[in-house]
């Protein structure tokens, strides 16, 4: 067998290892994710004009002035070429220079809190056309969806018409985390008390993956969802859907909603309790709980003085899991006052789960290492 068909067959299992990518960041069905691909192809298509030349001169001049070739000029005394200078500098220098023109644009172009301009390349956004608001909570692991035009809200589930520009509003109930719809637009971080947007269009029928891009704990690579990209007509279908079989979202419902778990199934609420998500976004969903806007008006005329003091249980939120003894698993003592899961004791068993993290000389009986515990 020849050197050749040997190089060919050695390529064959790296080609079958990239069959499996999903290649959907550079496929997308969105304009934003669209420009955002094309962004990609332009900077690296800039930056392979210096790479590609430089890897081929190296491997040329290896070649050209190895120590078997006697027909090459043999100079230990050159030092300097004005001519090659020019040429080392300039040229990396134009691509910096248009590589920058190029992420200075497209950084506010693309800028997730800007409205949209258009629907496509080819179809500008008319002014009469109302977006669909849609507010995102993210939750110990789940993803929470309302719909606050359309009074409805779904977990784990999210539809929009094609060409229907989206205003999404997001934020977090707990942990940080990353809202990703590789299809639809970039990644937006969702954050506690905090609110961020994204603004973004679907331009093709599908079912796309969405899932969180930043770690938050134990269920985080479990925290996926379905977004379904519809006609107008299959979006009434699907909101009439979720009117018909889903529940009421009180706020006893959320706090329930909101305790950790994975692999959470699709459910519809074919109603919201009003001001629900600001109450979300404020951090004052729990009865007696202070809403951020109230703390900031204290804030913002000096504070309470001495009085403040009172309002310190009303303050109190991260440790809510805790006290209703919710907390997800893995959390380790002494931070939450309860063990490490690994030092639980199985009843079916009648032994612990206890792993060694710190050395031969841990025993069952001592406290997680330092620094599990930070």
């Amino acid at each position: 067998m020849s050197s050749r068909s040997l190089r060919a067959l050695a390529i064959l299992p790296l080609v079958a290892l990239l069959s499996g990518c999903n290649m959907v960041v550079m496929q997308p069905a969105g304009d934003i994710a669209t420009r955002q691909r094309d962004l990609i192809v332009a900077s690296t298509g800039l930056m392979l004009l210096i790479i590609l030349p430089v890897i081929a001169f190296t491997l040329f001049f290896a070649w050209r002035y190895r120590q078997s070739n006697t027909e090459a000029e043999y100079d230990p005394e050159w030092h300097h070429s004005t001519q090659l200078e020019v040429l080392i500098w300039s040229a990396p220098l134009v691509i910096i220079i248009a590589l920058g023109a190029l992420t200075w644009i497209s950084t506010h172009t693309l800028d997730p809190y800007r409205p949209l301009s258009r629907i496509d390349a080819s179809r500008p956004l008319s002014p009469d056309v109302k977006p669909l608001t849609v507010e995102v909570v993210a939750l110990d692991w789940k993803w929470l969806f309302f719909y606050p035009d359309l009074g409805i809200a779904t977990v784990n589930e999210l539809a929009a018409p094609v060409d229907v520009p989206i205003n999404f509003k997001i934020t977090s109930a707990s942990m940080m985390n990353s809202f990703f719809i590789p299809a639809l637009a970039g990644q937006i971080y969702a954050m506690a008390g905090m609110e961020t947007k994204l603004h973004a269009v679907i331009n093709k029928a599908g079912v796309y993956e969405g899932f969180s891009a930043n770690y938050s704990g134990e269920g985080f690579s479990r925290m996926n969802f379905k977004f379904h990209g519809v006609t107008q007509e299959g979006f009434d279908q699907w909101v009439a859907k979720a009117k018909a079989e889903g529940k009421e979202l009180t706020r006893d419902a959320f706090i329930a909603l909101e305790k950790p778990s994975e692999r959470e199934p699709v459910s519809y609420y074919s109603s919201v309790a009003p001001g629900l998500y600001n109450a979300i976004l404020n951090m004052c969903v729990i009865e007696g709980k202070m809403c951020m806007g109230e703390m900031m008006s204290i804030d913002s005329k000096g504070g309470a003085g001495k009085e403040s003091h009172a309002n310190q249980e009303r303050l109190r939120y991260d440790n809510r899991h805790a006290v209703r003894g919710e907390e997800a698993q893995g959390a380790t003592f002494p931070a939450s006052e309860k063990k490490p899961r690994t030092q639980e004791v199985d009843p079916a068993k009648g032994h612990d789960h206890h792993h060694d993290h710190s050395g031969p000389d841990t025993k069952p009986s001592d406290p997680a290492p330092a620094q599990l515990n930070r």
